[in-house]
C-alpha cells in the first residue's frame, strides 16, 4: 500500500475518529512516451522561467494566485493551512442520507480511510452504525487546495470516502437532442420491450468483477510483442488509403436485432414473450410440385380423397404400382445385353462383305 496521503479526523457530533487517507484505485493505463519521429528519440518538457528562459528545479517552484493580469499572491503550504485548519484536517460530516438518493453522476474518485493511532474502536462504531441504518455520510473534506463534497460508504470492512461533485459540475443534459417516453420517433411496442426484458434477462448474471478486464491493454501488449519479435520497432504504421468507413443507416429494423441477439433468425422460431396482433401474416405456402412419371405419354392419375372403406383398394394399387416400378428397370436391364449381341452380328457382318471381293480375285 502506498503512503498515507491525508492525515485527519472524521467528525460527527463530538465524536472524532482519527483516520488516514489512502488512494484507492489506480490507473493502469498504458504509458505511451513521446518520441521524435525523425530519430526516435524520447521528448522531453522543461518547467523553465519565462522571463529568463532557464530552467526552474522543483526545490525554487511556489505557487501563487493571480488576482490581477501578471501580478500574484504567493500561497504557501503553511498559508493552505492557516486559512481554515480545521477544514483542512477534518472530514466534516454534515448528514446522513439513503445510499440510493444519491445518483451515480455525482461520484467522482474514491479513496480508502484507515484507522488512526487509537482510532480502531469509534472506526468500527462509526461502520457498524452505517451498515445498520443502511445509511451514507455526506460530508466536506478539504484535499489540497479544494474542499469536496463526499460520502463515507461501507465497503466490507473499510470505510470508504468518495468524493462528490457539486451540482453547478453538473452539466445540464437539457443541451441534448434527448428523446422523450412521448416522442413519435422513439415510440417502443410492447413486443419490442417484452424482447428486450428477455434478452436482460437472459443476460443477467451475479456481479463478479474478477471476470472483467481491460482487453484493449492486453491486445495492445500482444501488438507490441508481435512487432518486436518481427523487428519492426521503428515501422509507422499507416492507414490504408483504401479503407473507407462503414456507411450508417437510420433504418433499423429493431425486432429483427432482438431476435437475432436471443440466438434466433428473424422469421424463424418462436421468441420466448407474448406475440402481439401486428405480427406480419405467414407467407403462403407453395402448392407441391406433381410427381413426374418416367413414361412421357402417361398421365398421373387423379387423387382421390381416401375413406375408412377405400384403404384396402388403395393399397393394393400402391402394390401394382410399386411392382410396375421395379419391373421397369430390370426390362431396361435385360434390353441391354440384347442390343449389344444384334450390334455384334451387324459388324461381323459387315466385315464379311468388305472381304468377299478380295477372296474372287484371288481365285481368278
Amino acid at each position: 500500500m502506498a503512503r498515507s496521503m491525508w492525515k485527519g479526523a472524521i467528525s460527527f457530533g463530538l465524536v472524532h475518529i482519527p483516520v488516514e487517507m489512502y488512494p484507492a484505485v489506480s490507473n493502469n493505463a498504458l504509458d505511451l512516451t513521446m518520441l521524435d519521429r525523425r530519430d526516435f528519440s524520447p521528448i522531453g518538457f522543461k518547467r523553465y522561467n519565462k522571463t529568463t528562459q532557464k530552467e526552474v528545479s522543483w526545490d525554487d517552484i511556489v505557487k501563487g494566485y493571480e488576482y490581477e493580469s501578471g501580478e500574484y499572491v504567493v500561497l504557501s503550504d503553511e498559508d493552505l493551512r492557516r486559512a481554515n485548519p480545521e477544514a483542512t484536517a477534518t472530514i466534516d460530516i454534515l448528514a446522513f442520507v439513503d445510499a440510493g438518493d444519491v445518483p451515480l453522476l455525482y461520484y467522482d474518485h474514491p479513496y480508502y480511510l484507515a484507522p488512526g493511532k487509537g482510532g480502531d474502536k469509534v472506526y468500527a462504531l462509526l461502520r457498524e452504525t452505517l451498515k445498520k441504518v443502511g445509511k451514507i455520510g455526506i460530508a466536506h473534506v478539504v484535499i489540497r487546495v479544494k474542499q469536496h463534497l463526499a460520502a463515507l460508504v461501507c465497503e466490507g470492512d473499510t470505510i470508504v470516502l468518495n468524493t462528490l461533485r457539486y451540482p453547478d459540475e453538473i452539466r445540464d443534459a437539457g443541451e441534448l437532442k434527448i428523446p422523450s417516453a412521448k416522442a413519435k420517433s422513439a415510440a417502443v411496442s410492447d413486443k419490442e420491450l417484452k424482447m428486450a426484458m428477455a434478452l436482460v434477462e437472459g443476460m443477467s448474471e451475479d456481479w463478479d468483477p474478477g471476470q472483467y478486464h481491460d482487453d484493449y491493454r492486453e491486445d495492445l501488449l500482444a501488438l507490441v510483442e508481435k512487432k518486436i519479435k518481427a523487428k519492426q520497432t521503428k515501422t509507422i504504421t499507416m492507414p490504408d488509403p483504401d479503407e473507407k468507413p462503414a456507411k450508417s443507416t437510420n433504418v433499423i429494423d429493431l425486432v429483427a436485432l432482438l431476435q437475432a441477439s436471443l440466438g434466433k433468425k428473424p422469421g424463424k422460431g418462436k421468441v420466448a414473450v407474448d406475440e402481439d396482433d401486428d405480427d406480419e401474416p405467414p407467407p403462403p405456402k407453395r402448392a407441391p410440385k406433381p410427381v413426374e412419371d418416367e413414361d412421357e405419354g402417361e398421365a398421373p392419375p387423379p387423387r382421390t380423397r381416401r375413406t375408412a372403406s377405400s384403404r384396402e383398394p388403395a393399397t393394393a394399387s400402391a402394390k401394382r404400382t410399386s411392382a410396375k416400378a421395379a419391373a421397369k428397370p430390370a426390362a431396361k436391364a435385360s434390353a441391354k445385353p440384347a442390343a449389344k449381341k444384334a450390334a455384334a452380328k451387324t459388324t461381323r457382318a459387315t466385315a464379311a462383305a468388305s472381304k468377299a471381293p478380295a477372296r474372287r480375285k484371288k481365285a481368278a
